[in-house]
């Protein structure tokens, strides 16, 4: 019989010391609120002619003003619905058993619990005799509406993307996976923000000590607050201080639907609109979701493309500095002759050039990022024509040093992956570095460390250059043809 995997994280966190100790009461919740000016609360009789007085905590802006007036309070004053002479017990129970109108009715003891339900969301109904309290969904319509992905193009997909509400994006998923077998199980991640986290998994198609190990490390997570990826990815990975990503990202359901189909594991996040998956590897990070919409040559074709760009992005600045610094001998006499007329008013080494173009070209790249849309196109071309073209015209740079480092920039924005992206300009200047020091040999002995790095990763137990590590029959096949799948064929990560 199949086990929940948050079975373990569950019964840990029943056993943890309560943070609010205090009993039950509308006094004790002000305390806790105290300073919070949204906090409010309000005095009412049950049947209005009753003497059995209850109080109502919300929190403004959280909770919908209609749903709490129409929903909650007009059928807690209606006599019919609750007549007098009942004990506040039986009241109790007649407001479970639906007197109000809502889809959730969660019955509390705790302050705990319901200091949780007030900061998710929820109006909460308090009984000060018995110190008890029921809590009601009325959470705030007020959200992003969903639009199309920003960073993640699709041309034949979906247009649609994640927004920062986790049931929003939930039900995203749910819509391309129609079936009960997926599984959607919550946690809350935080000490300070309580964030929701959703781990989501197809059963029958990922591997549940998979599942067991994203819920373990979600368990044992300690960070305070959760508003970022990075702090999931810090728990997560393996190896926290590579620079390679470990989990995949992306803002597009079907995508996420794709992955979970794959047998891999994923994880939403409430106020961020992205999606998690992993266990990975480092192909899963060349291959693009417009793959499966394409015809199979034209995938492999392209595939190979961002394999080739991977390359020359990451060798090329570092091969031609070894070259021009150490082995003058490699380049044919003309283009050697064309190298020396450029270079013969250029005050700086090739070294120099290469590395102060690649610092600007950085430079220019997150001054793009960080500025206004309107304001970063106009700095990215003033980079690159106004700066590009006086700094050749001035002798500072030479014009072979300004090509290579282009066209190296240039292959690596073909990657899929922004992650990817960024740990290869990383390895890029590590390898120019190793190219001053050593000319190719110290490129070789980089890149030997770089694959040893690599070879050295795991991720939830696979490995993370599979398939060519794998022992299975044609990686190099796998690894740039992704052909369809028979109904025979086992669908298990990576």
């Amino acid at each position: 019989m199949y086990t929940n995997p948050f079975e373990t994280a569950a019964a840990l966190h029943a056993r943890r010391v309560p943070r609010y100790p205090c009993l039950l009461s509308a006094r004790a919740l002000e305390e806790i609120f105290t300073g919070c000016a949204d906090f409010q609360s309000r005095g009412l009789r049950l049947g209005l002619e009753s003497g059995r007085c209850v109080t109502i905590c919300w929190i403004e802006g959280l909770v919908s003003a209609q749903t709490l007036n129409e929903d909650v309070i007009r059928p807690l004053t209606a006599i019919s619905r609750l007549p007098d002479g009942e004990s506040e017990g039986q009241s109790l129970l007649r407001i479970l058993a639906g007197a109000v109108y809502n889809c959730s009715a969660q019955y509390r003891e705790t302050t705990d619990d319901v200091v949780d339900d007030l900061t998710h969301g929820c109006c909460v109904l308090l009984f000060e005799q018995s110190c008890r309290a029921v809590s009601f969904e009325a959470r705030s319509e007020i959200r992003r509406a969903i639009s199309e992905p920003t960073l993640e193009k699709s041309i034949k997909g979906a247009k649609d993307a994640f927004v920062e509400t986790l049931r929003v994006n939930t039900a995203l998923v749910r819509r391309r996976l129609c079936t009960p077998r997926l599984k959607i199980v919550e946690s809350q991640v935080g000490g300070t923000s309580r964030t929701r986290v959703a781990m989501l998994y197809l059963e029958g198609a990922a591997d549940e000590t998979v599942a067991a190990a994203f819920a373990k490390r979600l368990d044992a997570l300690s960070s305070d607050a959760l508003l970022a990826t990075g702090v999931l990815e810090k728990h997560l990975t393996d190896a926290p201080r590579s620079p390679f990503p470990q989990l995949l990202h992306t803002e597009r359901p079907d995508r996420l639907a794709q992955y979970l189909a794959e047998g891999r594991v994923g994880l939403l996040v409430d106020g961020l609109p992205i999606g998690l998956a992993g266990p990975v590897c480092f192909a899963d990070f060349m291959r693009d979701s417009g793959d499966g919409t394409s015809n199979l040559l034209v995938a492999f074709a392209l595939t190979l493309l961002r394999w080739l760009a991977l390359v020359l992005s990451t060798l090329l600045p570092a091969l031609y500095v070894a070259i021009a610094l150490y082995h003058q001998e490699m380049i044919p006499t003309r283009l050697l002759l064309s190298v020396i007329e450029a270079k013969q008013r250029v005050p700086f080494s090739t070294a120099l050039e290469v590395i102060g173009m690649l610092l600007s070209f950085e430079l220019l790249q997150e001054a793009g990022l960080h500025l206004p849309n309107p304001i970063g196109d106009t700095v990215s071309i003033i980079g690159a024509l106004i700066v590009g073209q006086s700094a050749v015209e001035a002798r500072v740079v030479s014009p072979i040093a300004i090509i290579v480092v282009a066209f190296a920039g240039i292959a690596g924005y073909t990657l899929p992956s922004q992650d990817l992206g960024a740990a290869v300009r990383l390895a890029r200047l590590g390898l120019v570095l190793a190219a001053v020091m050593a000319g190719l040999f110290g490129v070789g002995a980089g890149l030997c460390l770089l694959l040893l790095h690599l070879a050295r990763l795991d991720s939830f137990g696979f490995s993370y250059t599979a398939p060519l590590s794998d022992g299975e029959a044609l990686p190099w096949t796998r690894l740039l043809l992704r052909g369809p799948k028979r109904e025979t064929e086992g669908r298990r990560a990576p």
